[in-house]
């Protein structure tokens, strides 16, 4: 896919026309118009294209008319929440890379947005250095996705069309339960530490004080390991989960 480029110098914005490379179309929904600005003008500087929107539905009337990279979203929006933007995406199994700007900085708050389905949540205010490293870091996992189709055994997971099936047999899971099996498939026969897959799949330093982990590690083995005799997501005791691949 290609993007218009711009420019940035102490004259202003303009459109590069010697390229339409560019690294990524961003979305940004933000109602503080001065933050918008200056966020729009960072990633510009960076080399992406960035279309800019202050109200929630003119956001999704953006998203349901232009594919996007990645999403930023701001939680406070007039007249449709990004919580309500978020959930309308994931309800619809957009793998889309989400990050949260927000000024609520609860740990209720991240992992409410984080359990929505946001992949990052950045508490404001922060410096545009770290905003453009988590830009750069979302879209470094979401290029993983360039290969469409993973297995392991007689398991295969379509990530383009969102399917996963087991031998002749469909598996419906959650957008989070797609997720962490996902991550389970890129990194066959590694043993990954609770910690690990905490970070990756919901983009936040684990608490050890939730088995969150473990639940959902129990969700998707029910789906995909129940009534086969080989069972391809094993506990490694005392350090986390290995997917085995023969």
């Amino acid at each position: 896919m290609e993007f218009l480029c711009y420019h940035i110098d102490d004259r202003g914005i303009s459109m590069d026309a010697s390229t339409n490379d560019c690294k990524a179309k961003v979305l940004l929904i933000e109602d503080e118009k001065k933050l918008a600005r200056s966020l729009e003008r960072h990633l510009k500087r960076e080399g992406y294209s960035v279309d800019l929107e202050f109200d929630g539905v003119k956001a999704v009337e953006k998203l349901n008319d232009v594919s996007y990279s990645l999403l930023v979203l701001d939680i406070n929006l007039p007249r449709k929440s990004g919580y309500d933007i978020l959930t309308d995406i994931r309800l619809n199994l957009d793998s889309m890379p989400v990050l949260i700007l927000s000024a609520r900085d609860t740990v209720e708050d991240r992992v409410k947005g984080l359990r929505l389905g946001a992949d990052d949540y950045l508490v404001k205010p922060f410096d545009s250095s770290e905003f453009i490293a988590r830009v750069e870091a979302l879209l470094r996992r979401a290029d993983m996705t360039s290969s469409h189709v993973l297995s392991a055994d007689d398991l295969t997971m379509n990530i383009k069309e969102r399917t996963v099936t087991r031998g002749d047999k469909t598996i419906d899971l959650s957008p989070k339960e797609f997720a962490l099996l996902e991550f389970f498939l890129r990194n066959k026969n590694q043993v990954l530490t609770r910690t690990r897959i905490a970070e990756q799949v919901w983009g936040y330093h684990f608490d050890t004080g939730t088995n969150l982990v473990d639940v959902y590690v129990y969700y998707i083995r029910e789906a995909i390991d129940k009534g086969h005799p080989r069972k391809l997501i094993n506990t490694v005791r005392g350090q986390g989960f290995i997917m085995h691949d023969e």
